[in-house]
């Protein structure tokens, strides 16, 4: 499968006044009106709830509010970055995960586990790599488990001048994915972090590896950590 290659403005930083430019300026500005309808939404809820009579009823729209907010939280932990600062890479993951874990998987009893080590990486990499994990994670959810529960695990390591982030499921369904629109967006950011990225189906689940060089990042000592998030049964 050909490659599509991604605009300029996801490669490097824009040039003020080019098309790139304006390109990065409209997706920032598309990811920050969905926070806002998605801020004005949870403001309705609670405002719906505060008027109601019932307690059922407010019960009820305490857990809608709280299923938008955990949403909203991956909307922002995916948002383009504004400039290409210095990010606590490790720290965006660990976020990401539990806005992914707290939205979409819990209430599927989906458990996800992140294996982290420290890592640090300019805004528009650490963009990249939050992307890729969370299509990863999305497309287990989907496809892994056939309808039931199961585990997800995350885990970031660093070697010398590269990085490694595999996306691991103990499920059986992700070998039947068809190559579709997420799949060519992971590719084209793998491409853009100068990376690579292996799947692997086995009998016991799907492994993906995406492996990516540092370049001028710096990342501290050996340090790893497992974090479990809203955990399912181990199968």
């Amino acid at each position: 499968m050909t490659e599509e290659p991604m605009s300029p403005a996801l490669n490097q930083a824009p040039e003020p006044g080019g098309s790139a430019f304006h390109e990065a300026l409209l997706l920032q500005e598309l990811t920050h009106r969905i926070n806002n309808e998605l801020a004005a939404t949870i403001g309705f809820v609670r405002l719906t709830a505060a008027q109601s009579a019932s307690d059922d009823v407010k019960v009820a729209l305490a857990g809608v509010i709280e299923h938008v907010s955990d949403s909203a939280r991956i909307y922002r932990a995916l948002q383009m970055p504004v400039g290409d600062h210095w990010i606590d890479a490790t720290a965006h993951l660990r976020e990401l995960c539990q806005s992914i874990s707290r939205a979409k998987l819990r209430h599927n009893a989906i458990g996800l586990a992140l294996i982290e080590a420290p890592l640090q990486l300019k805004a528009a990499r650490c963009w990249r790599l939050g992307m890729i994990v969370s299509e990863l994670i999305t497309n287990a959810s989907r496809h892994a488990f056939g309808g039931g529960g199961g585990n997800i695990q995350v885990e970031l390591v660093t070697r010398d001048a590269w990085a490694q982030c595999t996306v691991t499921d103990d499920g059986s369904g992700s070998r039947n994915i068809k190559p579709g629109q997420g799949l060519k967006i992971i590719r084209s950011l793998v491409h853009d972090l100068h990376g690579t990225i292996d799947h692997r189906f086995g009998t016991t689940g799907t492994t993906a590896a995406l492996r990516f060089p540092l370049h001028d990042s710096g990342f501290g000592d050996a340090d790893i950590r497992c974090l479990n998030f809203i955990g399912a049964t181990p199968r």
